[in-house]
């Protein structure tokens, strides 16, 4: 069981490495979403930080997962 499961992680990694999205009927999608450039506010030197563009992975559940979980 502890094998399968590493088995799909490696996979859900490897594919979000290449920027591919991952769906798993009945239980969601994991995603890679693109953040553009942004500034932000450094509070405490009151200064500016242009945050750089990246990928980011997401999670997206599917609805049967949502309504098993109300």
């Amino acid at each position: 069981r502890r094998q399968r499961q590493m088995c799909i992680r490696d996979r859900v990694r490897k594919a979000q490495s290449r920027k591919e999205d991952v769906s798993l009927r009945g239980f969601g999608t994991f995603l890679v979403k693109h953040r553009k450039v942004k500034t932000a506010r450094n509070i405490s030197k009151n200064t500016t930080v242009i945050v750089p563009e990246r990928d980011v992975p997401a999670f997206r559940p599917s609805k049967e997962f949502v309504k098993l979980l109300k």
